[in-house]
């Protein structure tokens, strides 16, 4: 298994809600482009049938461990989370090393360090002991969990492309800058701008400066 010194160091864009899951084990996992390598937790290894750092976690090794009339569309989510910037979710059957089938929800979304997205973050989260009782509810709950503080952010980005006419992309860069300008968190500064939506701010010729003088006055 691969050191999770680097996992540690990034902030993954979610926390793990562990009273939805009580009745539900939960792994989390993190993805680097750069290396090509997976960071499991003990809890994925242990749904997948090994001890924590029995082998090493690869995307091949996932693939093996996915029922094989699922395999297709499993490697098609793949490919679609690590190119999305939001999170995106799946149902699948697993299979762990004895070959006991698991009924599963994977969550999987972009992992960025600063503006880099350098990654994939994501939950497995095992829905069979719920799946005849409240597991619609549980999944709804688990997604809604994952991706609100990414929900967010797309929203804060909205909000100010609609105010001042530039970009999402450009919002966003604005967004970042504020970040590092006053040393504040993404995430609380998007809050703050969904919160303060419908305020009115001064119109300039420049979109981007208007937007910049738009954060200052939050």
């Amino acid at each position: 298994m691969q050191s999770s010194d680097k996992a540690s160091q990034t902030d993954p864009g979610f926390a793990v809600p562990s009273h939805l899951f009580k009745n539900c084990p939960t792994g989390t996992f993190q993805y680097y482009f750069a290396t090509d390598t997976f960071h499991w937790s003990d809890e994925m290894f242990t749904m997948h049938g090994y001890q924590p750092g029995e082998i090493e976690p690869t995307f091949e090794l996932g693939q093996s461990h996915v029922h094989p009339a699922m395999r297709e569309s499993s490697a098609a989510f793949w490919a679609e989370v690590t190119e999305h910037t939001s999170p995106l979710s799946m149902y699948l059957t697993l299979q762990d090393r004895n070959g006991k089938d698991y009924q599963t929800l994977v969550v999987g979304g972009p992992l960025f360090d600063g503006d880099e997205h350098i990654g994939v973050w994501g939950l497995l989260i095992d829905l069979t002991r719920s799946i005849h009782t409240d597991s619609h509810r549980l999944a709804n709950e688990a997604v809604a969990a994952a991706t609100l503080k990414r929900s967010t952010i797309d929203q804060a980005k909205g909000v100010l492309a609609g105010m001042t006419g530039i970009s999402t992309n450009e919002a966003f860069n604005v967004i970042s800058q504020h970040s590092q300008d006053t040393n504040r968190k993404v995430n609380l500064i998007a809050q703050d701008i969904v919160d303060s939506h419908g305020r009115q701010i001064p119109r300039q010729i420049d979109g981007k400066e208007q937007a910049r003088q738009f954060l200052r006055s939050l």
